[in-house]
């Protein structure tokens, strides 16, 4: 006579989050890109964490890309090992709206080494590398970015940092595209005339400023990078060169040589591209 012997299916793995007591901290451990870690958040009672990341248990590795970032930028290496006995940024504190790379990282963390507070969020939804954002959350810095934010996490992130509180005033702005000028002058006005400065980076933010300017609104100096000489002759030619064919490399996985392609714009940031496609053989 067989024996029937009844296999029972193993219970699905649950997804795992981590939450710390209090407003700590909140990151999910979960790389669903569906899964917005500020929902988990406020849903566990959490609505204004110390930072929001995608995975924490990520640090390590975020650690040593910054690692690896700060061998490549030994001009703001020397700048920290100088003034940060000085302390030159005692009283600052920032708002950042930026890309959250290795890079960034670096600044980031100089600034703060310089005697600044800062407050990070992204300005791009996609381009935060997760494992770098746990890594400074882990160091302490109030991070607010993940890799697919929805618009409305995007939002949620910046006022994140552009919120005062108790014990945070925000008086300077580094902004990559105007969103956190944008919202704190929108939202927080009155905290925003504590502002002492602004710094914007990118052609979409200067216009935003200049358009704020002219209706008479923009009550603090700001300072425009995008149009210096390190930014436009330096970076947008020669930088975006090195990461247009490393983005389009990795994600197509073609040949070059004889490929027609198209450059929408010839700016500084066009002509370096025209000029990598072209040594790559593209017509």
């Amino acid at each position: 006579m067989e024996t029937v012997t009844e296999v029972k299916k193993p219970k699905a793995a649950k997804k795992r989050y981590s939450i710390v007591s209090g407003s700590d901290f909140w990151s999910s451990s979960d790389e669903d890109e569906g899964v917005q870690p500020h929902e988990k958040a406020i849903a566990a009672g959490q609505p204004n964490p110390a930072y929001c990341v995608r995975n924490i248990e990520q640090h390590a590795f975020g650690r040593r890309e910054i690692e690896i970032a700060e061998q490549e930028m030994p001009g703001i290496m020397a700048l920290r090992a100088r003034a940060k006995d000085d302390k030159p940024l005692k009283d600052a504190k920032i708002v950042g709206c930026t890309h959250i790379n290795a890079q960034t990282a670096v600044l980031i963390e100089t600034l703060a080494a310089l005697g600044a507070t800062v407050r990070w969020a992204a300005c791009n939804i996609y381009s935060t590398q997760n494992e770098v954002a746990a890594a400074l959350a882990h160091a302490g810095y109030a991070i607010f970015a993940w890799r697919g934010e929805s618009e409305e996490a995007f939002w949620w992130c910046i006022d994140q940092c552009c919120t005062p509180t108790a014990t945070w005033t925000p008086n300077m702005i580094l902004d990559d595209g105007g969103d956190a000028t944008h919202l704190m002058l929108k939202k927080h006005a009155a905290a925003f005339k504590h502002i002492k400065g602004i710094v914007e980076e990118s052609v979409t933010g200067v216009h935003r400023l200049y358009q704020l300017s002219k209706a008479g609104k923009l009550c603090v100096p700001a300072m425009n990078v995008n149009d210096s000489v390190t930014k436009t002759k330096f970076d947008n030619l020669y930088s975006c060169r090195e990461s247009i064919i490393d983005a389009l490399k990795r994600s197509t996985d073609l040949m070059f040589g004889g490929k027609q392609s198209v450059v929408c714009g010839y700016g500084e940031v066009g002509k370096g591209c025209c000029q990598a496609l072209k040594a790559l053989g593209c017509v």
